[in-house]
């Protein structure tokens, strides 16, 4: 409980449309811009997901390089790319992203196991674990391992067991997904509880989960992700200002738990980021 909070934001993420928020960020600028603003309302990492020209998920590395230099030009915020991407893209097309040279990060998100998503089904095979855990150990980016799930617990550790995944350990609890784990308070101790000592961890709560998530997380000595990737209503019917409103709440329920907001250089040192 003594560590300072680590707020991430996540300002576009695979899904979000601009029919869902007309102030969704998309092009490599606007992502810039957007996480800057969050930067100085107090976010230490940016989660960032690529959009094509037409605003679709992309894996292209150039894409991903583009948001990078634009955060770089703005911000010291710590970058961290989603391999994620979305539904649609091909993992052969995802692991581009850590295999890249193009891509200079020092995170970035690890997913398991496939899993139906909504819709859709997000895939992550065996191969593609391993070899994007390989890739990220040797270019030194460090994984941010991403929870759908109680049993992708286990997967993660036994990535750690094989000598894949470096300590500190990066765990995300994503709750609140059709498919995966409730948006549900209750479950956090329990998933806490199976994380090894010394493990950092984050609550995403999905949609209206996200605030009760919050709370529940500072409580638990936990960190929290706010941002358009999760959730685009700031109170009920009413859609957020900008990604930077969220991070500006997050810092109050902060400092209301008695807590310390870290900044990009605390977050680099925990976990001992290159």
């Amino acid at each position: 409980m003594t560590d300072r909070v680590i707020i991430t934001v996540a300002p576009t993420g695979p899904l979000t449309t601009r029919d869902d928020h007309p102030g969704v960020p998309l092009s490599p600028a606007e992502i810039g811009a957007a996480v800057a603003e969050a930067a100085e309302a107090g976010a230490a990492v940016a989660h960032v997901h690529a959009r094509d020209a037409d605003g679709r998920p992309t894996a292209d590395p150039e894409v991903y390089a583009a948001i990078v230099g634009e955060i770089r030009e703005r911000c010291d915020i710590v970058i961290q790319a989603s391999t994620g991407v979305g539904l649609t893209v091909p993992w052969e097309e995802r692991l581009r992203i850590v295999e890249s040279d193009a891509v200079d990060v020092t995170m970035a998100t690890l997913n398991p196991a496939s899993m139906t998503f909504a819709g859709g089904t997000f895939s992550n095979p065996p191969e593609f674990v391993e070899r994007l855990a390989r890739a990220m150990h040797e270019r030194e980016v460090h994984p941010e391992l991403e929870v759908y799930d109680l049993g992708h617990v286990s997967l993660c550790l036994e990535l750690v067991a094989d000598g894949l995944i470096p300590e500190p350990l990066q765990f995300s609890f994503v709750m609140g997904v059709r498919g995966g784990m409730p948006g549900d308070p209750g479950l956090l101790p329990m998933l806490r509880s199976m994380l090894p000592e010394g493990a950092i961890w984050q609550a995403i709560g999905i949609g209206r989960a996200q605030l009760p998530l919050s709370f529940a997380a500072l409580a638990l000595g936990g960190n929290i992700r706010v941002g358009f990737e999760d959730n685009v209503y700031f109170a009920r019917g009413r859609l957020a200002d900008s990604n930077a409103q969220f991070v500006r709440r997050a810092v109050q329920l902060v400092q209301a738990a008695g807590r310390e907001v870290a900044g990009p250089e605390d977050v680099r040192t925990r976990l001992d980021l290159r």
